[in-house]
């Protein structure tokens, strides 16, 4: 079979999972304990895992590595003068895309997302709305797989949008409970400021280049010559990228997003939506090229939030919570290695990230199902001998997350950490920042995974009650994912041969060179492992060895500790100055009602009123004096026609009577 000639079926085995549901997934909800969606959703994922790994071995031996399949122009627009002075037609594709970077993207997308799709079975069992779940899951991966797969801007942004509609719906799966849908909503609310960012910069890129086409504006931008505002075009980007990734100022929906099913935690924080961003702008990595400025912001940016979040993280007591804190400070992570111009390190910690990160996330939720829902790590502890298989499949992500060789994290961190201070586009605070996340990193998850299988037990009686291990279809996905994340970052050589063609320098710009020995990278390697060993040593001296001095610690940092549980009170200050402020928010959205009520509809009723007044005039005008006048015209012309109508009767007879009388009256003329 030519995998590659049908990759627009990729995305389509997930939407026929998505429709199945949505028409007939309450019949198919009946029956053995819902083995039919059981069977078709995750199997439509598996199915599409399959066929991209097919597609993606085909693809190594096309000439360039690239596959471009138009199904049909599907916007056409009219002609239009770009920058340039050139007269172009707006044109966007239906069209797939596969080539190094989208091949990485696909197999992570697929293969994660099976494995969550599995561990869903076991976990959502008995909850209800359990085809509506799978179904909202399916419909998030084909727009996920629209996202990767898309060959233009256009497309890739029906399918960004169409994850946020997904985040909102699996975010707020719970309506009942308002913390949930408060934060689907706030998710979709806060995503859309990005959007719109994002949506302005496609407006440049078009009128730049004339095409939205990925391959075209790449060759176009690496071809050099152009003179466009790249700065303001990809500083756009970056902003909807920081919604979507959520980056500083846009990351508050995040921690929020575990209020969801803990599947749709693993899927929206570890292999799906939130790298939609890091992949965009790796993806338009030869316009951030040509804009040096929008590099340094991205830089700064994606190290400032990476260590603002794991500073959070080191004082939640909510398990997810802690994960989800850890998300945002890795994408922060990712972003720093775009920023210094290593887009390929950005990508292989995409990789390894989904690996552990989902481990992590589901490992969590075998937690969760073993305490009957109870999520507060200070009720936990000494829980390896009764879950071994979640303690001993967690351990792995846990020292993968925290940079210990020879595990998947260790090798895309050092290599960020590495760029980061060797890179002309790096510099020495980048790379101390950099560092003491790692460290605060290797602290937090430490804590997580000592208060939790370790020390005492706190569990509460009826909660240990019910102690118990979650089922082969939990644990299996879990087995799996620490397998990836032992082994996931082997390969970062030949990954990054495999995306050098991709992240081609432009002609002009500074290569990414190291300006360090060799020799540096192997002391700095040792730094890191080192970091990442003292943040573990210290979180077991606090939380194992001695736990009363981590009571006195928090008791003598009582204001520090205050505010980072508080989460620095960024979403009181968001809620002051953009949802209750003067100037923003409820208020500016009351005048705006007003405006709308009084000003906007107010004209459109004015201008209706005015429409009914002249109709109105109009219809007695012509009630009045047209018919009127019709009518007294139609009277005269019955009194004139008169005579003609007693002469035209219609028989034959009377009209010979007519004829001889005139005969007669004719002859007695001339006679006479």
């Amino acid at each position: 079979m030519n995998f590659l000639e049908y990759i627009w079926l990729i995305p389509m085995y997930p939407l026929t999972g998505a429709v199945l549901m949505l028409l007939f997934g309450r019949k198919l909800e009946h029956g053995h304990k819902n083995s039919v969606v059981s069977a078709i959703c995750p199997g439509m994922v598996g199915i599409a895992f399959l066929h991209a790994v097919g597609a993606v071995i085909q693809l190594t031996s096309t000439p360039n590595h690239v596959f471009e399949k138009v199904m049909y122009v599907w916007v056409a627009g009219l002609p239009f003068h770009t920058s340039a002075g050139t007269l172009v037609r707006f044109q966007a594709d239906f069209g797939y895309l596969l080539d190094p970077l989208s091949a990485v993207m696909v197999l992570v997308v697929t293969g994660v997302g099976f494995l969550i799709h599995v561990y869903s079975i076991g976990y959502m069992g008995h909850e209800g709305g359990f085809y509506r779940f799978f179904g909202y899951l399916n419909l998030f991966m084909f727009n996920m797989l629209t996202l990767v797969l898309a060959n233009n801007y256009v497309l890739l942004f029906v399918g960004w949008e169409g994850v946020g509609l997904c985040s909102y719906l699996l975010i707020g799966f719970y309506f009942h409970k308002k913390s949930a849908s408060d934060a689907g909503k706030k998710a979709f609310v806060v995503n859309r400021i990005g959007d719109a960012a994002f949506i302005l910069g496609m407006f440049y890129i078009f009128a730049t280049f004339g095409t939205v086409n990925f391959q075209h504006v790449t060759e176009a931008a690496r071809e050099g010559g152009i003179v466009a505002p790249f700065f303001l075009m990809t500083l756009l980007l970056f902003i909807g990228a920081t919604g979507k990734s959520a980056q500083i100022p846009l990351y508050v929906w995040l921690p929020d997003a575990m209020e969801g099913p803990t599947p749709v935690s693993a899927l929206i924080h570890a292999a799906t939506m939130v790298t939609a961003g890091v992949y965009m702008v790796a993806r338009s990595n030869a316009l951030f090229q040509l804009a040096p400025t929008t590099m340094n912001i991205v830089a700064a940016i994606g190290a400032a939030t990476a260590i603002f979040a794991a500073s959070i993280g080191l004082v939640q007591n909510d398990i997810k919570r802690v994960l989800a804190y850890s998300t945002v400070s890795q994408l922060g992570y990712m972003f720093l290695a775009c920023g210094v111009g290593a887009f390929w390190v950005g990508i292989f910690h995409v990789q390894t990230h989904a690996f552990f990160k989902a481990l992590l996330f589901l490992g969590s939720g075998s937690v969760i199902h073993a305490m009957s829902g109870e999520q507060d790590m200070r009720k936990m502890g000494a829980l390896r001998s009764k879950i071994p298989w979640t303690f001993g499949t967690m351990a792995v992500g846990w020292i993968a997350i925290s940079g210990i060789p020879p595990l998947a994290g260790f090798w895309s961190k050092d290599e960020i950490l590495w760029q980061t201070y060797s890179s002309p586009l790096g510099s020495k605070l980048l790379y101390g920042i950099g560092l003491l996340t790692a460290g605060m990193t290797a602290f937090y998850m430490s804590r997580l995974m000592f208060m939790t299988f370790f020390g005492k037990s706190r569990v509460s009686h009826e909660a240990e009650h019910h102690l118990h291990e979650s089922p082969m279809v939990m644990v299996g996905p879990l087995a799996a994912l620490a397998v990836l994340s032992a082994v996931g970052g082997l390969w970062f050589k030949q990954l990054e041969q495999w995306l050098e063609p991709v992240f081609e320098p432009v002609k002009g710009i500074v290569h990414n060179e190291a300006t360090a020995s060799g020799q540096i990278e192997y002391i700095l390697m040792g730094v890191s492992i080192g970091v990442a060993a003292a943040g573990i040593a210290l979180a077991y001296h606090f939380f194992v060895a001695k736990p009363e001095t981590a009571d006195n610690l928090e008791a003598s940092l009582k204001p520090i500790h205050t505010l980072l549980l508080n989460k620095y009170y960024v979403d009181e200050v968001y809620s002051a100055v953009f949802v209750d402020g003067p100037v923003m928010g409820k208020q500016l959205g009351s005048a705006l009602s007003k405006f709308d009520a009084v000003v906007v509809d107010g004209g459109v009723n004015g201008a209706g009123w005015v429409t009914r007044g002249t109709s109105t005039l109009s219809m007695l005008w012509d009630s009045w004096v047209i018919d009127g006048a019709v009518r007294a015209l139609g009277f005269f012309t019955k009194v004139l026609s008169f005579p003609m109508r007693m002469i035209q009767t219609g028989f034959v007879q009377n009209y010979a009577l007519v004829i001889v009388l005139g005969v007669i009256v004719l002859g007695y003329y001339f006679i006479r």
